[in-house]
């Protein structure tokens, strides 16, 4: 049986690390295919990228549709549960563009190049 401590465990055992919010933030705004997330989550393999999109399947965040034809074509989309993730995502963003300005205020060379989430509501 597994235990948590504090619900905070649980979350970010699903959603923690570097890349899963930001996955589950660019597909807020639609359907994407492993191209389209790559070219938009500067910085991740596509290696990278398949595994992280596999656990969120898996946690029942995501959901993956491949169509068969050649060659292979893949999209993935949130779940009706991964949607409520938003929440969540809303919250980080918002949380980390305070941050920006705080440590701007105190003279670190900082910049926020896209001022909202894409697919926040």
């Amino acid at each position: 049986m597994k235990q948590y401590h504090l619900g905070i465990e649980a979350t970010l055992e699903i959603i923690g690390g570097k890349w899963k919010a930001l996955i589950i933030c660019f597909l807020m705004s639609g359907t994407k295919r492993t191209s389209e997330l790559q070219r938009n989550i500067q910085g991740i393999s596509q290696k990278v990228l398949i595994q992280q999109l596999r656990e969120l399947e898996r946690d029942g965040l995501v959901k993956r549709f491949v169509y068969q034809q050649m060659p292979p074509k893949v999209e993935y989309s949130l779940t009706e549960y991964g949607v409520t993730a938003n929440k969540i995502v809303d919250v980080m963003c918002s949380w980390g563009k305070e941050n920006i300005k705080i440590r701007q205020g105190r003279g670190e060379e900082i910049v926020l190049l896209e001022d909202t989430c894409p697919g926040a509501n």
